[in-house]
This record gives C-alpha cells, sequence and structure tokens, in this order.
C-alpha cells in the first residue's frame, strides 16, 4: 500500500479532479490518514458506469492509506436528487429501496476493503435521517440555510428555468445531504466529500453546514463526469444502462462496452478507470496509435475495466468470448463459455435430429435470420459470403449441408455472414 502522501496530485495526474473548496485538502491528505465519503443513492439496483468514477475515488483513497466511508442513500433515495436531471424522478416505494440498498452494498463491496488497517465502511443514511421529525429538522437544521443561497445552485436554477420545474421535496435535498455530512464528521471524524461535478452545490452546501454549526474543518472534492470525446455522458447504450451488476448486464457485454470506445477517448479513460501506472499507459498509448486497427487501447482498457468490476476469471471468458466471435478462426470451444454469451448474440435453438439429418446449410441461414430468403441464402453461400465457426475460409459452395462433425462445442455452432452478423445456434433434444 501507498503512504498516505499525495493522493490529490495523483487524482490530479488521471484527470479525477475537477473542483476542491480548499487547497488545504492536499496539506491534510500529507499530514497523515483523513476518512472521506461519497454518497450514492439507491435509485436503481445497481450502478452504472456513470458511477464508477465516484467508486473509483474510493479505492484510490483507500490504496493511499485514507479511509473511504460508501453511503447508500436510503432516506435521501426516498427524495431524489435533481442534480442532473430535467424531470422529477418517480418515488420508489420502502420495498423498492431496501433492495436497492442491498444490491448498491452488495456491488460496493467488491470494490473496497473492510478489512485491514484503514478498512472502509458501508452506512445507510436512513439510520439517522430517518429517525428525524419533520419539526425537528427544520429546527435544527433548516435555519441553517439561506432561501437565496439554496435557490442560486445551479442544480436548482436550471430546474426553476425549466417547464417542469422543481418540487419542494426535491429542492430541499441539499439540507439532507448537508445533514449527512455533519453526522458522519461528529461520528466518523470524516473531514472530506467527494462526488461528481453535478454535486458541487450539494458538497458546498455541506461544508458551509459542517463550519457554520461545528466550525468544523472540512473540505469538499468533484470529480468530472464520464462523458465521450463528444461530451455526452457515458453509461447509456442503444439497449439501456450498463450496469456493473452481471445480473443486469453481462460481463461479456460489459467488456464489448469498452471494445466500442473511439480512439480519442481511450488514452482518458485508461488514467481515469484503471490504476495502471501513468508511464505504463503511455506505452499502451503509442503501441496503439502505431496501427489503431490491432486496437490495442480498446482491448487493454475492455480487459483492465472487466477484470476491475466482475474479476479476472470473468474478463478471461468475456476476451475468449470476443476473440471467438471476431477475432478469426476459433478454437474449440465448451457449451459452458459459449453459453455465457448466448443471451448476448443473435442466437436459435434446433433440434439433434435435425443436424444428424444433414441440415442445409440454406435452411440453416434463413432460420437463424442471417438470410432473409433461401435465394438469399443461397447466393451468399456461393458469392463465399458464409463462415462456419469464424473459419477464415469461407463456406465451400459445395458443402450443401452441416452435420455433427461441424460442432463447435457439444451442441453448438457459430455462424457468420460478412464480416459482422453472427448468429449462435445450439441443437438440444
Amino acid at each position: 500500500m501507498n503512504q498516505p502522501a499525495g493522493i490529490i496530485e495523483t487524482l490530479r495526474e488521471r484527470g479525477l479532479v475537477q473542483d476542491i473548496t480548499d487547497e488545504g485538502l492536499a496539506k491534510k491528505c500529507r499530514e497523515g490518514s483523513i476518512t472521506v465519503y461519497i454518497g450514492f443513492d439507491p435509485t436503481a439496483p445497481s450502478l452504472h458506469v456513470g458511477h464508477l468514477v465516484s467508486v473509483l475515488i474510493l479505492r484510490h483513497f483507500q490504496r493511499a492509506g485514507h479511509r473511504p466511508l460508501a453511503v447508500v442513500g436510503g432516506a435521501t433515495g426516498m427524495i431524489g436528487d435533481p442534480s442532473g436531471r430535467s424531470a422529477e424522478r418517480n418515488l420508489l416505494t420502502r420495498e423498492e429501496l431496501d433492495e436497492n440498498v442491498a444490491a448498491l452494498g452488495a456491488t460496493l463491496r467488491r470494490f473496497l476493503d473492510f478489512e485491514g488497517e484503514n478498512p472502509a465502511m458501508l452506512l445507510n443514511n436512513a439510520d439517522w435521517l430517518g429517525q428525524y421529525k419533520f419539526l425537528e429538522f427544520l429546527r435544527d437544521v433548516g435555519r441553517y440555510f439561506r432561501l437565496g443561497d439554496m435557490l442560486a445552485k445551479e442544480s436548482v436554477r436550471r430546474r426553476m428555468d425549466s417547464e417542469a420545474g422543481i418540487s419542494y421535496t426535491e429542492f430541499s435535498y441539499q439540507l439532507l445531504q448537508a445533514y449527512d455530512f455533519k453526522h458522519l464528521y461528529e461520528h466518523h471524524n470524516c473531514i472530506a466529500q467527494a462526488g461528481g461535478s453535478d454535486q458541487w452545490g450539494n458538497i458546498t452546501a455541506g461544508t458551509d453546514f459542517v463550519r457554520r454549526t461545528l466550525n468544523g474543518d472540512v473540505y469538499g472534492m468533484t470529480t468530472p463526469l464520464l462523458t465521450n470525446a463528444q461530451g455526452e455522458k457515458m453509461g447509456k447504450t442503444a439497449e439501456g444502462a450498463v450496469w456493473l451488476d452481471p445480473e443486469k448486464l453481462s460481463p461479456y457485454k460489459f467488456y464489448q462496452y469498452w471494445m466500442q470506445q473511439e480512439d480519442r477517448d481511450i488514452e482518458r479513460f485508461l488514467r481515469m478507470l484503471t490504476f495502471l501506472p501513468l508511464d505504463e499507459i503511455a506505452g499502451i498509448v503509442k503501441e496503439h496509435e502505431a496501427d489503431s486497427s490491432r486496437r490495442v487501447g480498446q482491448r487493454r482498457l475492455a480487459r483492465e475495466l472487466t477484470t476491475l468490476v466482475h474479476g479476472a476469471e470473468e474478463a478471461d471468458k468475456a476476451e475468449a468470448a470476443s476473440q471467438a466471435l471476431f477475432g478469426g478462426g476459433l478454437e474449440r470451444m465448451s457449451d459452458e463459455q459459449l453459453r455465457a454469451i448466448f443471451p448476448d448474440v443473435p442466437s436459435i435453438r434446433m433440434t439433434r435430429a435435425e443436424l444428424e439429418a444433414d441440415l442445409p446449410v440454406v435452411e440453416l441461414l434463413q432460420r437463424s435470420g442471417l438470410a432473409p430468403s433461401r435465394k438469399e441464402a443461397k447466393r451468399l453461400v456461393a458469392q463465399g459470403g458464409v463462415y462456419l465457426n469464424n473459419s477464415a475460409s469461407p463456406w465451400p459452395a459445395e458443402r450443401r449441408t452441416v452435420g455433427p462433425d461441424d460442432l463447435l462445442s457439444e451442441s453448438m455452432l457459430v455462424l457468420r455472414t460478412g464480416k459482422k452478423k453472427y448468429c449462435i445456434v445450439e441443437f438440444a433434444g
């Protein structure tokens, strides 16, 4: 483990610092171990790629000898943070929130060490906010906030100017988050809060509140939001969010998401989202730029992040599956390996009897959806546009059927037309 010095400088070198309330935070970190927290509201049953920077910030602090607190918002999740939102969130039931809290906690435990010299803590702000009575909260907390300051927060102003407006419920969110900081300062000696750049207003509300009520020496820091080269927020695809939970998004699809990133984003993502040394990243980028068609940068990025989020074993499987489907000739794979990606590529099931009766390749192309008609299937075969098990050579036009000897695994084969259209066919029964 590194010594607890220079963490802010390290984060800056990796492009992970946007704003800091006070440069004294860097000095505090160099003087000794501090406690820092980041909050995660359980608005969904999984964290997604957009949360990854915040999760990794906590891990960076822990690796540098500091103590991270991951706070899951069982209370604030009932309200919904207006930051970065154009409309009010749908309110969740208590049961939904409890399920989401448990799911987020399980995810966070994969990234942080909860044992050792500087163990992380997983906290739920419902444990302290849930006990507060409304009138007491207004008296103890609300009187320290001025309406003008609250209205000046960017997240509030943006919503005030929108057609949707902002409800009092969401408007009060910054009071709840500010109280979180005060509670953590008093009970866990937490002196720093971090979060995405859209959290700046909430974070500064918290630092101001702790200073006013307890004269606390506290700090706030924000990180850049994860965006691509076009400035678009990461974490969404045409199919939906890029979840960190393997039950919601398979490691194979997660791996493929990073394989699809643009060349100009590779160095920035390697700096922000991995723990690779900067000189090693420079070497990867140099090798990538020498021949970008080899996609060295994307492969390393996908490998590192899939290992980080899902573990080395799942990264191995995702890498093998990717090479199997997109990397040319295949080595023999097992049913288990192919099933790992079965939901993630076009696939069909047929009977074993059909295969053993010498299945016409033209019929296979039609039923797989790779050819819209029998005529088109015949044309593809005749022109050498059909590949079995990703062979480097096209399916021979004189071979009209496939049989058991053509299986890639115990019961499956991979059919491809052109360069990128695939179908996995499983023969069962």
